[in-house]
């Protein structure tokens, strides 16, 4: 660590960075780098004088700044809506800089930087953490803001980080990599070059002016991945330079990328005021913390990106046995017995999962409801006895009977309007609008910073454990409560705005689930949320796996399972494999496949399939037992590229080591011939070898070393027909 010429400059095991720090100017990133041996800094990212630039465009700007801040009467230097310019963030001046090393989760250390700003106008005090994993080229950012001064300032926004160090010249070569995502068509990427919309070029020497728009992309509400993602990636296209970066917030977030005169700049926020009607009333005294992120950096693409996000998610999640053990669970939801389970339905399924190798069998919605119209009387979780005549407990004896640990599915948040609990929780309980609950779909919204919520919540877990000795809980989320709530409990001081409300709430729920695992260790939470509607890493970094859609098609699944591991760890990734006893040998082993390269989930009628059927699931999930381990210390690659929607053809890879996992499904239409090119293979001597199914059938498959190309094809005629098969390629040794 060492400080020249005021420069700060940090190095880390596998990360640089420098940032420039001096009395006149705001602190700021100047060069964000993977730490490689023997390469110059300027090689990869800056090398000009950023400031120098700026100034030749608007003498009154400096370089980007490392934090943005707005608050009532501190708005911006030239008028946007973008964050960047911030009149706070102009005047923020360097203080100190601290460096320390911290244990990691589950291995390794961080190296963490400190670096204190101050405003002497606003009086606000400004500490930015950064923190870098040994293992990690990227980092891990976070703001907090306290009032020193004597008055209440209301802030309405606070950027996690500010990067402004990308390239400074020719944007012609940039591209920028985003996704959208829905119920049912979850994860959809979007490559595009950043001149040809996004960031247009302007004359702005001509006004002396930096640009007022920027590409934007934004999280609304609960449903954190609602309708975007908070993750993405900057590509420039001449060195394969690229960086990604994901907002680690289980609501409200907000991207942009945007032109300056010193280049590009990446702003990273959670709730804001202008996106998400957040503001925060800051005592005297007070402090607020914004939402963390993480940025990556390589020199190896958009899947160098990726690849650098997948280790970065692994060194920020908790510690847990699910990590290592990683069992198949089975699910009775999806195409299956769909929320209406009873012990007559269960008996006979239960006893077919446990035959196939599952290891968790979980009984989805509807146990705790005596009819199927249950939708607006959840909240209770108290067992059915209609349902069950002879008791819950009964039916999850015979899951541990047939080898495998009991698991429930819970939704904490809702209340149906029907509910018992609708009339005994006091109205603080809820979210409210105007002094009204917020209701939606035939549910009220509970409020988490309440005690009373969290408390009847700990009491149904507990009881349900220690009674039941449920192991897995699956957590749904089916109703959003739009921008928050402007109501509070147990005393707390209003909310400014409702995004404030939503904002308490978010942070009290995962404070809650916190708590459940640390009083049960050996529980296994699932995320779910109508499949994949809030896939971030606030939740990800503390439960175990991630429900990656609710799609019922098994043709229109593999766009998405290719795709969640641009999003998510592999081993969370918890992809439906739902076979079920009319389909074709081919099409079961096609949705089978979709569940093996993640966290096999599976589901079907698996009762009254015939014992050639059952033993194709079987082989599948063995099949996925013996690479799980790999999996898990996997990173993700795209022989084809990221999917589109409608690509006939799919294909995703996995690489550990000398071994790449590799799933193609050919949907109707895809060619009989499919080229996969593997880069990384190239000029090597490969075994190929079939995973799933046992054999090729009616596939062949070849190699081109030379190429790096891996060959396959079907007969001619059969590609109207869909399949897909497993394969493993493995580099051989040198001799």
């Amino acid at each position: 660590m060492g400080h020249r010429s005021h420069i700060i400059s940090w190095d880390t095991p596998r990360l640089h960075v420098e940032l420039s720090a001096d009395e006149h100017t705001p602190v700021s990133i100047v060069s964000l780098r993977p730490a490689v041996a023997g390469q110059a800094p300027e090689t990869f990212g800056v090398s000009i004088d950023r400031n120098t630039l700026a100034h030749l465009i608007n003498p009154a700007t400096s370089a980007q700044g490392l934090v943005e801040i707005i608050a009532s009467g501190h708005g911006r230097a030239w008028s946007s809506t973008r964050y960047t310019d911030t009149i706070i963030g102009e005047r923020l001046r360097y203080v100190a800089h601290r460096v320390r090393t911290e244990a990691g989760r589950t291995a390794g250390e961080w190296s963490v930087l400190e670096i204190e700003q101050a405003d002497p106008v606003s009086g606000l005090r400004v500490v930015t953490t950064l923190r870098s994993h040994e293992s990690v080229a990227g980092l891990q950012a976070w703001t907090a803001v306290t009032n020193e001064s004597d008055t209440v300032l209301r802030l309405r926004a606070v950027t996690s980080l500010v990067v402004g160090s990308f390239p400074s010249t020719e944007l012609e070569a940039i591209d920028v990599l985003w996704a959208s995502t829905d119920w049912l068509g979850e994860s959809r990427w979007t490559t595009c070059a950043v001149r040809n919309q996004p960031v247009i070029d302007l004359s702005r020497s001509d006004h002396e002016h930096d640009p007022r728009g920027a590409f934007r992309v934004t999280g609304l509400g609960a449903w954190s991945t609602g309708q975007t993602l908070p993750t993405g990636v900057l590509l420039d296209r001449r060195s394969g330079i690229s960086w990604g970066w994901q907002v680690e917030h289980n609501g409200p977030w907000h991207w942009q990328v945007g032109e300056r005169a010193d280049g590009m700049y990446l702003a990273l926020t959670g709730p804001t005021d202008d996106e998400h009607q957040w503001t925060s009333d800051l005592a005297p005294g007070e402090t607020f913390t914004s939402v963390p992120a993480s940025i990556v950096a390589s020199a190896a693409g958009p899947e160098g990106a990726f690849a650098e996000l997948t280790l970065q998610r692994r060194a920020i999640r908790r510690p847990h046995h699910d990590t290592t053990t990683l069992p198949v669970i089975f699910n009775d939801y999806m195409n299956t017995l769909m929320g209406d389970p009873s012990t007559e339905k269960l008996w006979p399924l239960i006893e077919a999962a446990g035959s196939v190798g599952a290891e968790y069998f979980c009984i989805d919605a509807g146990w705790y409801a005596d009819d199927s119209d249950w939708w607006d009387g959840v909240g209770e979780w108290q067992p059915s006895t209609a349902r069950f005549p002879g008791g819950l407990a009964a039916v999850i004896n015979h899951i541990r009977a047939n080898g495998m640990e009991p698991g429930l599915w819970l939704e904490p948040e809702l209340i149906g309007v029907r509910s018992p609990l609708a009339q005994s929780y006091p109205d603080e309980a809820f979210m409210q609008r105007a002094g009204h609950r917020i209701t939606e779909h035939q549910r009220h919204h509970l409020d988490f910073s309440s005690q009373a919520v969290r408390d009847y919540m700990d009491e149904r877990v507990d009881t349900l454990v220690a009674e039941l000795g449920i192991r897995y809980f699956k957590l749904d989320y089916n109703v959003t409560p739009g921008p928050g709530t402007d109501g509070s409990a147990d005393g707390a001081s209003l909310p400014s705005a409702p995004g404030e409300g939503l904002l308490r709430h978010n942070r009290a729920y995962l404070g809650w689930l916190r708590s459940v695992l640390d009083r049960h260790p050996d529980l296994i939470l699932e995320n779910c949320a109508s499949g994949a509607m809030r896939m971030d890493y606030a939740m990800l970094s503390e439960l175990q796996l991630q429900s990656t859609s609710d799609q019922q098609d098994l043709l229109r699944y593999p766009p998405i399972a290719a795709a969640a591991p641009a999003s998510i760890l592999p081993e969370q990734a918890a992809n439906w494999a739902y076979p079920q006893p009319e389909m074709t040998q081919e099409e079961m082993a096609f949705t089978l496949a979709t569940g093996l390269l993640g966290r096999m989930y599976l589901t079907g009628h698996l009762n009254r399939m015939d014992d050639g059927q059952r033993a194709l699931v079987a082989s599948a999930v063995a099949a996925h037992q013996g690479i799980r381990h790999d999996l898990a210390r996997s990173v993700p690659s795209w022989p084809l590229g990221l999917p589109s929607w409608r690509d006939p053809a799919v294909a995703l890879a996995l690489v550990a080591d000398d071994v790449t996992y590799l799933t193609l499904w050919r949907r109707p239409g895809a060619t009989d011939v499919v080229d996969l090119p593997l880069a990384g293979l190239a000029g090597e001597l490969v075994d190929v070898t079939p995973v799933f199914p046992a054999e090729l059938g009616s596939w062949q498959v070849s190699w081109d070393s030379a190429a790096g190309v891996l060959r396959t094809s079907v007969a001619a005629g059969s590609a109207s027909r869909a399949s897909a098969r497993v394969l493993k390629v493995t580099r051989r040794a040198a001799a």
